[in-house]
């Protein structure tokens, strides 16, 4: 990997830089960006000039160039590496410090932005009809299957709501839930490892995740060893406890490997007294969102779905 320091950013318009960023994301690639924020006294920069930098450590678009941008290069590159990095705001005075003379400042934004997590829902029973439209009201992209066209069928699963109040569309007029860009549930009539269920899934299924609750036992075992075969990143399954483990133990009686077996959330949810297809599936929601932001902990349990829970999958 290139010096971040090293960088010389493609020249860019911010709009451009903009586009480019949102691009990236939509690809699942991780990106920083720098926004020139103010500037005071003699300085290069501008207010509104913008510089993303990529996962890669390519980079586009400008924040004045010279030292300013080098040091301001180094600082998005550290941010790519911390998984919770927060936006912060850096003023840099363009003095000694930074082989500098100006003598201004100028006020700097730095943004790190992940790409929106890819979340599998397979089964679209009574659990999945709930948790997929929860998941994409949380910001996952949802891609909810099942090869019942009964179950398939887009009445039964209601809309996701949108992700903060009703947003105004550009003529001005509020839109309905779940018409948002990216909060609509991607519903396919097909089995999980059908082609057309992977279509636009991330190529690394290590930032993804997949959640089995079929209609049928024989059909949760086979969904779970696809998925950890294929490397989703989660994979979690409901059912009771009991169930758990004859899944686990077929899985260790076909030698998947012990970290893969342990990797398994089964019965996967924060443990809240879950019981009815909506509790579950607030349970499993909070468990995801944990997961994708990196703060799951061994002290929180699975949550007891037990038998009922187990059948409300179906």
């Amino acid at each position: 990997m290139p010096d971040p320091s090293q960088v010389i950013p493609r020249t860019a318009l911010p709009h451009d830089v903009l586009r480019a960023a949102l691009g990236a994301l939509e690809a699942g690639r991780r990106v920083v960006i720098a926004s020139v924020v103010a500037r005071h006294g003699s300085a290069p920069s501008t207010p509104g000039q913008k510089l993303c930098l990529f996962d890669d450590l390519t980079a586009i678009g400008t924040i004045g160039g010279g030292a300013v941008e080098r040091a301001a290069l180094g600082m998005m590159a550290r941010a790519l590496d911390e998984l919770a990095s927060t936006p912060r705001l850096e003023t840099f005075r363009l003095g000694p410090s930074l082989g500098m003379c100006c003598g201004g400042s100028v006020e700097i934004l730095i943004e790190p932005m992940m790409p929106a997590v890819h979340a599998l829902v397979i089964g679209a029973g009574h659990v999945g009809a709930f948790a997929a439209p929860l998941l994409a009201s949380l910001g996952f992209r949802v891609t909810l299957c099942d090869a019942r066209v009964a179950a398939a069928d887009p009445a039964r699963v209601p809309p996701p709501l949108p992700l903060a109040g009703a947003l105004p569309a550009h003529d001005g007029a509020p839109r309905e839930a779940g018409t948002a860009p990216g909060e609509q549930v991607r519903l396919v009539l097909a089995d999980h490892d059908d082609p057309e269920v992977m279509a636009g899934m991330p190529r690394d299924l290590g930032e993804a995740a997949a959640l089995v609750m079929t209609h049928d036992h024989g059909l949760d075992q086979a969904a779970i060893e696809w998925a950890l075969a294929r490397g989703f990143g989660y994979v979690g399954g409901v059912g009771s406890r009991a169930k758990a483990a004859r899944t686990r133990a077929r899985l260790e009686a076909k030698g998947v490997p012990e970290s893969d077996v342990a990797r398994v959330r089964m019965p996967v949810g924060v443990d809240i007294g879950a019981r009815t297809p909506a509790e579950i599936s607030v349970a499993l929601a909070a468990e995801l969102v944990a997961w994708r932001a990196g703060r799951q902990r061994a002290r929180w349990s699975p949550v007891v779905t037990a038998q009922a829970g187990e059948e409300q999958a179906g």
